[in-house]
């Protein structure tokens, strides 16, 4: 019975759906993360009776036809890349982006990654790196002798350094943007990667036409609204119910068939 089926695919959209919202909820507290949503589009159709086809000789057309279909499928699972909730840490070298933009990130393997993540630490040489160590391009290094750095909203990074009066330049970072942020490929880690479908990145500093600037001392928190989350798994969760349904009710169809064929 083609109604088995087709609720099949329906349980196992569902399914991937409330995976989908599982990871949201578990990156709740996730700083930069980007929530993902589900796509579906409806199966192939099987035309019992095809709409425009003629009834008669002389020419009648059928206003309607008799389509059968057979379900539904996953497309998609973009990332919406709304901005998250910026809040204070008191944290030196902890960056928010209020914008648009990522911030880059050298990868050992030579590649770029990019990251809304701006919880930065200093590494045993003083440069700035990610939690994972890797180095936020354009490799900025804090001297030993810093007393204190500042980073401005347009991504220049100063410090006092012992002795001297006016603050020294140590860098300044940058930010990169894409045409198509939803095509960015997520590689863990809070890491994004570019392909195809993104588009090249697009360079600047902070605050540049088109460009987000940058905040010291604050991150930005994960998009994930647990209350949008719960009513969607709720929604979810009721949908691979009904199809459930379907397919006890089609079961019991064929056994009421079967019975009477005994």
């Amino acid at each position: 019975m083609r109604a088995l089926y087709t609720a099949s695919t329906g349980m196992a959209a569902q399914e991937a759906n409330v995976e989908l919202i599982s990871n949201n909820i578990a990156n709740l507290r996730t700083a930069g993360f980007k929530r993902q949503r589900a796509e579906f589009q409806d199966l192939l159709y099987q035309s019992m009776r095809r709409v425009g086809s003629t009834s008669s000789d002389a020419g009648t057309i059928v206003p309607t036809g008799v389509d059968i279909g057979s379900g539904v499928k996953l497309v998609a699972t973009p990332r919406v890349m709304s901005q998250g909730t910026i809040a204070a840490t008191e944290k030196t070298y902890d960056v928010a982006i209020r914008g648009e933009g990522f911030f880059q990130v050298d990868l050992p393997d030579g590649r770029t990654a990019y990251t809304r993540d701006g919880s930065f630490e200093l590494d045993p040489t003083g440069q700035i790196v990610t939690a994972d160590g890797y180095v936020v391009s354009p490799g900025i290094t804090v001297p030993e002798n810093a007393l204190s750095v500042t980073i401005n909203a347009t991504g220049q990074v100063e410090a006092t350094i012992q002795g001297q009066t006016a603050p020294q330049q140590l860098g300044q970072l940058q930010l990169a943007r894409f045409i198509n942020k939803s095509g960015l490929e997520a590689i863990g880690d809070n890491l994004f990667l570019e392909t195809p479908a993104s588009g090249t990145p697009l360079e600047d500093n902070p605050g540049a036409e088109g460009f987000g600037s940058v905040m010291q001392a604050y991150l930005e928190q994960s998009n994930v609204n647990a209350v949008t989350e719960i009513s969607d798994l709720i929604a979810a969760q009721r949908a691979y119910e009904m199809n459930s349904k379907v397919i006890s009710s089609a079961d019991q169809m064929l056994q009421s068939t079967a019975s009477m064929l005994r």
